[in-house]
């Protein structure tokens, strides 16, 4: 990431006649960009509606041709479903629609502009960030609805399975944000970069337990997965929303709640050096 410019020292003169305290704190920049990040993600009805209506679609299209128990229990398949797009929306919002978002805007010059302006580096970050957490926030509520009211899926009434949702939400959120922004780098030319961010995150949904139980998948493809954030975030919520019983299912016959946030929070780690190393504010052919 470029480094910040120095501020140029104000005369003299200038110093007597601006208020002290006039420029306006990080805080109050970082809110207005993420007011503005909001606004425009509402406003793009396109972006919003496949936000919003991607993992529902899924869910019951998969639901309706692979109807039926899990083999081997009383689950229905809809339930695990729904569990698996809980996960889906996370990466979805955070890693994929962040690296195609920023990878545009700096295709397009946005940032270029921005990086010129002297808004902080770090407000526009926080802008995407926050912009993040309310479409993932209000997807998660959707599907929770969604999953509840047509598909079987139980929510828990312990203030336990709450909090692991919430820290497995924030951990998941942060790395595959993180990775996003990373990941927006790699994405050169006008073709727009769909195909390098969308073909690997579907194969790590079908590697992952998204569309097909974890347990029935070659034990190599589970070794696989189990370095991507995904398979974690997947198992997390299936901890959460799918009953104990399940743990029969599960390769390691327990949640491993310990191993997920040690792989979440190692690629929180990960993603944020790529961040710091890799971004740039212009275009390859920009000056």
């Amino acid at each position: 990431m470029e480094t910040t410019q120095k501020a140029e020292v104000p005369s003299t003169a200038t110093a007597r006649v601006r208020p002290s305290g006039a420029a306006p704190s990080l805080l109050k920049i970082a809110g207005a960009r993420a007011s503005l990040e909001i606004r425009a993600f509402f406003r793009s009805k396109g972006q919003m509606v496949l936000t919003f209506s991607t993992p529902i679609v899924l869910l019951v299209l998969f639901s309706a041709i692979f109807g039926g128990k899990v083999e081997g229990t009383d689950l229905e398949l809809s339930q695990l479903y729904a569990t698996g797009m809980l996960a889906v929306g996370v990466m979805a919002t955070s890693f994929q629609g962040l690296a195609l978002q920023v990878s545009a805007e700096r295709r397009n010059g946005s940032l270029k502009r921005l990086r010129g302006t002297p808004m902080p580096p770090v407000a526009y970050f926080l802008g995407k960030i926050a912009m993040v957490l309310v479409s993932s926030i209000g997807q998660a509520a959707v599907l929770l609805v969604i999953g509840s009211a047509f598909f079987k899926l139980k929510l828990p009434s312990g203030v336990g399975a709450w909090l692991t949702f919430g820290w497995l939400y924030v951990l998941g959120i942060t790395a595959c944000s993180l990775l996003g922004l990373a990941f927006s780098t790699l994405i050169t030319g006008e073709e727009g970069g769909g195909p390098i961010v969308i073909l690997p995150f579907m194969a790590l949904q079908f590697i992952s337990g998204v569309f097909v139980p974890f347990q029935s998948l070659p034990h190599y493809i589970q070794q696989i997965a189990s370095f991507f954030p995904l398979k974690w975030l997947c198992q997390g919520m299936r901890s959460v929303f799918l009953p104990h019983s399940y743990l029969a299912q599960e390769p390691a016959h327990a949640w491993e709640l310990d191993r997920a946030a040690l792989v979440l929070g190692a690629w929180v780690v990960v993603g944020l050096v790529f961040c710091l190393t890799t971004f740039r504010w212009k275009g390859r052919n920009d000056g």
